[in-house]
């Protein structure tokens, strides 16, 4: 495979898992799927990391990571327990 369609191929990859994690925050349908919704909601997380406000940017990612990795906990013992079969 040439390197750049390998690139191309890790890059498609990369993004689909993104977006896979917007859907499991359930930002898809909170937002009625409307992408300039969130967009701005990126936008507005990209201001805060980049500083001007009361909450440091390592804090606010500290926090956001805390509870990513909580999620990702529970997904991990419901699927255990039921067998990793009842995901939309």
């Amino acid at each position: 495979m040439r390197d750049w369609a390998k690139a191309r191929r890790e890059r498609t990859h990369h993004l689909i898992e993104l977006g896979g994690l917007v859907q499991k925050a359930g930002l898809v349908d909170l937002t009625d799927d409307d992408r300039a919704t969130l967009l701005g909601a990126f936008l507005d997380i990209a201001g805060q990391l980049q500083g001007g406000n009361e909450t440091t940017p390592i804090d606010l990612k500290t926090r956001w990571r805390r509870a990513g990795l909580h999620a990702f906990d529970r997904d991990r013992e419901h699927d255990r327990t039921t067998g990793g079969n009842d995901h939309d």
